[in-house]
C-alpha cells in the first residue's frame, strides 16, 4: 500500500515513476490507435474454453482499502464477475466506502485482522500506511519522501481477529494481504486457511519501515511451512539514501536499498498433482486472469488434462503462441 500512496504523492507533484530498468523504447511496434476498426487485437479465448466450468473464486482480502480503481491483484477476477470477495479494513470511513462502492456479492468487514489479541492502531496522517506496528521514523527519515507519509496522527487500542475464526473466510481460494507490517500476523492466524486456498498475495519488506516487524524472510519462511512456494515477485521498490534524491543519480544505476514489494505465492507449486481437479480449476482460472501467467497455466492445464481425457492444454499453448506472435507484429490487419 506504501506503494501506492508515493506513486500518488509523486503524480501531485506532476512526475511519473518509470522502473529503473524499463526500455528505451516500446517492446512491440505501435499499431492503429486503440478501437480502430481495421485492427482485430489479438487475445486468448475466455477461461471457459478450456475448462468444464468456470467457478466463482472466494477471495479473502485483508487491508482493503481502495487505492484507486483496477489496484487490487485481483481486480480483473472482479471485473469479469468472477470473484466473490470477503474484504478487512479496520478504518470506519474506508470501510464504508468500499461497501458502497462495490455492494453484494462483495462484504467488507472494519476488523483489524492480526493474531487475536488487543493491539494499538498508529493511525497515520495517509490512511494507507496505518498500521498495527510503530513507523520506524529513524529509518523512513533516512530517505527522501517517505516519512512525511508516515507521521502518526493519534493512537488508538484495537482488537484484532484471527482470520480462521471468521466464518466468512472459511473457503478462500485465493487471500490478498497488505497489513504494513503485520503481514506475518495474518499468517499464523490462518493456518486452515492456507491449507485450503491457492493463491498468496502479500506486500513484504525489506527493511524494517516499522518498528520491530517481521520481513520478507519471516514471512516467506511461514509460507514454505504452509505448503507454498514463491511464483513471483513485483517490481522492488528502492530509493536512494539522503541527502541523494533518486533523480540526482542515473537511472541505469540498478543498486539501491530495496525497501518492498509485492509476492505471489502458490500451494503446492512445485507438487501440482497434489492439487485435485477442482483446485487445478480455480487455480487456472486466478493465474490466467491476474496475473496472465501463460506458461504456469499451460502447465497447469497438462495436469487437469491427466485427470480429465482433455487436450485443453494443447490448445491453450498455440493459441498462447499465436497471440505472442500477432502482437509482436503489431496485430492483424
Amino acid at each position: 500500500m506504501l506503494k501506492s500512496v508515493v506513486k500518488r504523492a509523486v503524480r501531485r507533484l506532476g512526475y511519473a515513476l518509470v522502473p529503473i530498468d524499463a526500455p528505451a523504447t516500446p517492446s512491440t511496434p505501435p499499431g492503429p490507435p486503440a478501437g480502430d476498426p481495421r485492427v482485430s487485437l489479438p487475445s486468448i479465448s475466455p477461461v471457459g474454453a478450456f475448462l468444464p466450468s468456470v467457478p466463482i473464486i472466494n477471495v479473502v482480502d485483508v487491508g482493503a482499502m481502495l487505492a484507486g480503481d483496477g489496484t487490487e491483484p485481483y481486480s480483473a477476477l472482479r471485473d469479469a464477475g468472477l470473484t466473490r470477495v470477503v474484504g478487512f479494513e479496520p478504518v470506519a470511513e474506508e470501510c464504508e466506502k468500499l461497501n458502497r462502492r462495490f455492494g453484494p456479492p462483495h462484504r467488507y468487514l472494519q476488523y483489524a485482522i492480526g493474531d487475536g489479541t488487543t493491539h494499538r492502531l498508529h493511525v497515520c496522517n495517509e490512511s494507507m500506511t496505518s498500521s498495527l506496528y510503530e513507523p520506524n521514523t529513524s529509518l523512513l527519515s533516512a530517505f527522501d519522501g517517505l516519512e512525511e507519509l508516515v507521521r502518526v496522527v493519534r493512537e488508538i487500542p484495537i482488537e484484532t481477529h484471527r482470520l480462521d475464526d471468521v466464518p466468512e473466510t472459511a473457503n478462500a481460494d485465493y487471500l490478498k494481504i497488505d497489513a504494513q507490517g503485520a503481514e506475518l500476523d495474518v499468517l499464523r492466524g490462518a493456518p486452515r486457511l492456507l491449507a485450503k486456498a491457492l493463491v498468496v498475495h502479500t506486500e513484504v519488506e525489506f527493511a524494517p519501515l516499522y518498528r520491530e516487524q517481521p520481513l520478507f524472510a519471516d514471512v516467506d519462511q511461514a509460507l514454505r511451512g504452509a505448503g507454498y512456494a514463491l511464483f513471483a515477485l513485483a517490481e522492488i521498490q528502492s530509493r536512494a539514501y539522503r541527502p541523494f534524491r533518486d533523480h540526482d543519480l542515473l537511472s541505469s544505476r540498478r543498486f539501491r536499498q530495496a525497501l518492498w514489494t509485492d509476492a505471489v505465492y502458490v500451494r503446492h507449486l512445485f507438487e501440482l498433482d497434489q492439487l485435485d481437479a477442482d483446485e487445478l480449476v480455480r487455480l487456472f482460472v486466478i493465474l490466467h486472469v491476474s496475473y496472465g501467467a501463460t506458461d504456469l497455466c499451460a502447465r497447469i492445464l497438462e495436469y487437469l488434462d491427466a485427470r480429465t481425457g482433455r487436450d485443453a492444454a494443447g490448445r491453450y499453448r498455440a493459441e498462447a503462441v499465436s497471440v505472442v506472435r500477432a502482437t509482436s507484429s503489431g496485430g492483424t490487419v
